[in-house]
């Protein structure tokens, strides 16, 4: 197997999430550059955090139009697997990947913390190994991550179970308490129809070795590796 790891001008946090990758998980990976229609091959594509474009006109705005979001799109059209990670969720929104938007924080403020998450789902390929309602310790960093769609999308979100991540406190309280940018019902990620494509604001890049202060982020790298080696069996 082997993954690809986007690099936009304003990326941050390719580096982290490739040397997860690298040194972590110890899968083959490699950086695919935004002018490139190349995906190399890849069997997993990952768009990390950052400043693409340096966020102008609005987060992912430019960046769904670089040559290498053309290519992602037709990847994930046929079931190839996409992580967007923070700015990467931002663009994958714009893209179309993934329904909602990322609009400002209720607080107005950049927000960069530790905060908990509650695990909606266990089917799909990011998180099927990792327990429905498993609460898990990430960082987030973010001016845009309050997640917002209109009724229609959020009743078929919940009907489809395609709300990956909420939210919550250390026991899995999901409240306005526990909401840390004022996402609509706390969401922290979701996923595609085809529940191929996974956008989430926390970083598991950034909380993949017990260094960090949690490794639990390894998880979601793990659960992605672990369904490629079963697709290909």
């Amino acid at each position: 197997m082997k993954f690809g790891v986007l690099v936009f001008p304003g990326s941050n946090c390719d580096h982290d999430t490739y040397n997860v990758i690298d040194q972590v998980a110890g899968h083959p990976v490699t950086f695919l550059w935004h002018a490139s229609e190349n995906l190399e091959g890849c069997d997993a594509i990952v768009a990390p955090g950052g400043f693409a474009y340096g966020d102008y006109l609005r987060t992912g705005a430019i960046a769904k139009f670089a040559p290498v979001m053309q290519s992602v799109k037709k990847f994930a059209a046929n079931g190839g697997l996409v992580l967007g990670i923070c700015n990467g969720f931002q663009i994958l929104a714009e893209a179309g990947l993934l329904p909602g938007a990322l609009m400002r924080n209720a607080s107005q403020r950049y927000i960069c913390k530790q905060v908990h998450l509650r695990t909606e789902t266990a089917d799909s390929p990011f998180t099927h190994g990792i327990a429905k309602g498993q609460v898990l310790q990430m960082p987030i960093g973010h001016m845009e991550g309050n997640y917002f769609c209109d009724a229609d999308t959020l009743a078929t979100l919940n009907r489809e179970d395609r709300i990956a991540f909420r939210y919550a406190d250390s026991a899995g309280t999901c409240d306005a308490a526990t909401n840390a940018n004022g996402s609509l019902e706390n969401i922290a990620g979701v996923l595609n129809e085809g529940r191929n494509v996974l956008g989430m604001m926390p970083h598991p890049d950034r909380s993949s070795e017990s260094l960090l202060g949690s490794a639990d982020g390894l998880l979601l790298f793990q659960s992605m590796a672990q369904s490629l080696v079963a697709g290909a069996r």
